[in-house]
């Protein structure tokens, strides 16, 4: 198993679009065989840092899943959230692999 975490630096002052953003790849992943762990936005206090964790089986199954971003328009429509709304500032990806209660999945 592989697990992406992205760390996002976010426009606060666009938290609604970053959320429609994060719903619309949310579904994209567990629609396409991830798994997603979700987003996490700012609890309190002004921050313009957010999270997402997701996974796949996979460093392949990934490649399989980030091949559709250009050919697929779900995707396509996803990405025209954060582009249209310059909601997402910068981001980026590290893939981590996970350990549970002491074990490898």
């Amino acid at each position: 198993m592989i697990t992406c975490v992205v760390e996002y630096t976010i426009e606060p002052a666009k938290i609604d679009d970053f959320e429609r953003f994060a719903r619309a790849w949310i579904a994209l992943v567990d629609k396409h065989g991830g798994t997603h762990h979700g987003y996490f936005l700012p609890g309190e206090g002004s921050s313009d840092r957010a999270l997402a964790l997701f996974s796949f089986e996979s460093l392949a199954a990934y490649e399989r899943y980030r091949a559709l971003f250009d050919s697929d328009g779900e995707f396509r429509a996803a990405n025209a959230i954060r582009d249209r709304s310059g909601c997402v500032l910068r981001y980026e990806r590290t893939f981590m692999r996970p350990i549970f209660d002491g074990r490898l999945p």
